[in-house]
């Protein structure tokens, strides 16, 4: 095990070096947000008004779900166990700076993750099933001239996007996490040392008896348990902070001068150079808010529209909300506790913000293993779901249920594996399926900045209802 876990870490930190992954991240996100005339700025108030507002919409007859129940199944996948214990691990590995690139990685993907929405719609089809169905291999598929190329782009991400589901940060990460914040809880608050394959199987049966629903059942439980689960960790990390406030300036010092120059050795921090903060920073990133990974269009691309860019600003909310709020309120209550400096915490990740929060909050520690059960098990439902579509874009409908399977049995097993080698294994698989994602976002970037021209010039009405159905693998 120990040899498969350094031969994937070191593979991942080869993809996630700055000059390849990274990089590509950000020159498309700063393409996109050239082309689209900076729309995570100019339209960003817009975005709020829309997402929250969207929350008393009614489902209507032009998509599958509302686009309050696009945006909580895409949070639901999102705001996961990347908020808790994929920070922490981002600054056990690569420092303090690694969150400011976390930042830049937001910052460039709320465009990107406008693109990826508005393209989501735009390209959407209907599949034999009467289902709409979206994603980066519909639009990549159809939006491509050289129809060759744009089909081996779309089968390639539509491979990774199963494996990442199945076997990356959409499914074993979050189980892996959960298991350890629930046991670090229970030993921390009453003393019970609680085996890892207990919450693994409480989380196993929770995610498949949702499963068994379909994405009807996963929006309309997203849309529940998101803005609930988001409010509860916010509200915690926000007293945190209150009774700590005078250590803010200090840590957003920090991570401004670690961004820039290497981090220095401090107890059980071994230190980190420039390069492994941004490395770390951008790939921790993309795993909490997708922006580039090409996860979130699978379910904004079937929300009831009128205009594809007005799911594409839910998408620009919903990053926002994932990375610059609830991922920095992690880091600054992680820096700020000092405890990532602490040699007994170097292998840990959602533990590590459980311990210190609970420094100056009593029972904190029950409220992140919560947190934790609920950030995991909306991931979980949301990815399942993503990795469902990629493999019936692949193998069509028939073998769904098995796929469903396999995806629920291997939440068990992720309970049970090191944390080391799940979030390699996630990261390296994000990678993969980001590349022909971004390739694919590269070269649409004209038609997203037409979309975006075309809905900002007052034209709110657009054919995307696909009454009367089209074939499979046709636009609607």
């Amino acid at each position: 095990m120990e040899t498969l876990t350094s031969t994937i870490t070191a593979i991942d930190a080869w993809v996630w070096q700055p000059y390849l992954m990274p990089l590509v991240l950000l020159i498309v996100g700063g393409w996109l947000t050239l082309r689209t005339g900076f729309i995570q700025l100019r339209g960003f108030p817009r975005a709020v008004r829309m997402s929250l507002g969207g929350a008393f919409a009614k489902e209507g007859k032009g998509g599958t779900i509302t686009p309050f129940q696009a945006l909580s199944t895409a949070l639901a996948a999102t705001v996961g166990n990347g908020n808790i214990g994929g920070v922490a691990t981002a600054i056990l590995i690569g420092g303090p700076g690694a969150i400011f690139w976390m930042w830049m990685c937001a910052t460039a993907g709320m465009a990107t993750k406008f693109a990826e929405a508005t393209l989501g719609v735009h390209f959407r089809v209907r599949r034999e099933s009467g289902e709409l169905a979206s994603g980066p291999m519909y639009y990549i598929e159809h939006g491509i001239p050289n129809k060759k190329a744009a089909k081996a782009l779309a089968w390639a991400f539509a491979f990774f996007g199963m494996c990442a589901a199945m076997l990356g940060t959409g499914n074993m990460a979050q189980s892996s996490t959960v298991a350890r914040t629930f046991v670090s809880a229970a030993d921390l608050i009453f003393k019970v040392q609680v085996p890892m394959w207990v919450p693994g199987l409480l989380i196993t049966v929770a995610v498949g008896l949702v499963l068994l629903g379909g994405i009807k059942r996963i929006a309309h439980t997203a849309e529940k348990i998101v803005p609930l689960m988001i409010a509860i960790y916010l509200a915690v990390t926000a007293a945190y902070l209150v009774i700590n406030f005078a250590a803010i300036p200090h840590v957003f010092a920090l991570i401004i001068s670690d961004a820039f120059t290497a981090s220095a050795a401090v107890g059980g921090f071994a230190g980190a150079s420039v390069a492994k903060a941004i490395q770390i920073g951008v790939s921790r990133g993309v795993l909490s808010n997708e922006a580039g990974l090409g996860s979130s269009p699978i379910a904004h691309g079937i929300a009831d529209v009128k205009h594809p860019a007005e799911q594409g600003l839910v998408g620009v909310f919903e990053v926002f909300i994932d990375t610059i709020v609830i991922c920095s309120m992690t880091a600054f209550v992680i820096l700020s506790s000092g405890m990532w400096t602490d040699p007994a915490f170097q292998g840990a990740s959602g533990d590590l913000t459980a311990a210190a929060l609970s420094s100056s909050i009593p029972f904190a520690s029950a409220v992140v293993a919560l947190s934790s059960f609920l950030f995991g098990f909306s991931t979980l439902i949301g990815w399942c779901y993503y990795g469902e579509k990629c493999f019936e874009y692949m193998f069509g409908s028939a073998w769904i249920k098995g796929y469903r399977a396999v995806f629920t049995a291997l939440i068990m097993v992720g309970s049970l594996v090191s944390v080391p080698l799940v979030w390699a294994l996630g990261t390296l698989l994000n990678g993969f399926m980001a590349l022909p994602n971004l390739i694919g976002l590269a070269f649409l970037a004209g038609t997203t900045a037409k979309l975006a021209r075309d809905y900002f010039s007052g034209r709110k009405e657009y054919s995307v209802t696909g009454e009367g159905g089209r074939a499979h693998g046709q636009p609607i």
